[in-house]
């Protein structure tokens, strides 16, 4: 009786080895596969991209970022070609219109076309000025004209000479105890171009552009790249500057 229960504790510890076995060879297989291959649900990444912003005195920069270029457009994002820059420009002030001279980036030329009408991209008190994601039939046009001058092949004081045709400037500057129109900015917007791209322009990553202002000064903003809808994931892209990691399960 002794020596069979014996027997019988042993083919049981022995079933007990099997399961324990055959538990940790399939958590292996799980754990290799997820290694291996992509999981559908990380397979595409939609893009979160969302623009910068920065405020210098009275003048606020809201979602800052360099559009993502659309196919069948002469926006490639790429080495000698052009890119665009969105943003929305708030003036907080009270009083004093002021004017976005220029901006400059080592992505290479900046071009400000203003919004139609307009001489000079200027924003009024308590107003904003929209920079649109891509040209409009406006802004295609007084982009090919001789006013809108590339910002950043020439100081600050030269790109203002536009300005100083002072008709248009002081008919668009209200009085003290004035108060503008209010125009939704989406409607009339300007378009600021990087032309003749010194390098590749990749999404995920951040370039300093320097915006100039004409009574609030300047500021440095690192600047996002829009990502586009979706994007696939190619693990054997990915590099460690864009800041995606491999086999991080």
């Amino acid at each position: 009786m002794t020596a069979l229960k014996a027997v019988t504790a042993s083919t049981g510890a022995r079933r007990r080895m099997v399961s324990v076995a055959v538990l940790a060879a399939g958590a292996a297989l799980v754990l290799s596969g997820c290694s291996a291959g992509q999981i559908s649900q990380t397979a595409t990444q939609v893009a979160a991209v969302n623009g910068n912003h920065a405020d210098i005195d009275r003048i606020s920069l809201r979602n800052v970022h360099i559009v993502f270029p659309a196919t069948g457009t002469d926006y490639t994002n790429t080495k000698g070609g052009k890119a665009i820059i969105a943003l929305s420009v708030v003036n907080n002030g009270e009083t004093v219109t002021d004017e976005l001279t220029s901006i400059t980036t080592d992505l290479g030329t900046v071009k400000i076309t203003p919004p139609a009408g307009a001489s000079a991209f200027q924003i009024a008190p308590q107003q904003t000025v929209v920079a649109a994601t891509s040209p409009t039939a406006a802004t295609a046009a007084k982009s090919d004209e001789h006013g809108a001058t590339p910002s950043s092949s020439a100081a600050p004081s030269s790109s203002a000479a536009p300005s100083s045709t002072a008709a248009p400037t002081t008919s668009a500057t209200p009085g003290a105890g004035e108060k503008t129109t209010a125009v939704d900015p989406e409607k009339k917007p300007g378009l600021i171009e990087i032309t003749g791209l010194s390098k590749d322009i990749i999404p995920g990553l951040t370039y300093p552009v320097t915006f100039n202002f004409k009574q609030n000064g300047t500021v440095t903003v690192q600047v996002p790249v829009d990502a586009g809808a979706v994007a696939e994931r190619h693990g054997g892209q990915a590099t460690a500057t864009e800041g995606e990691h491999k086999g991080g399960h």
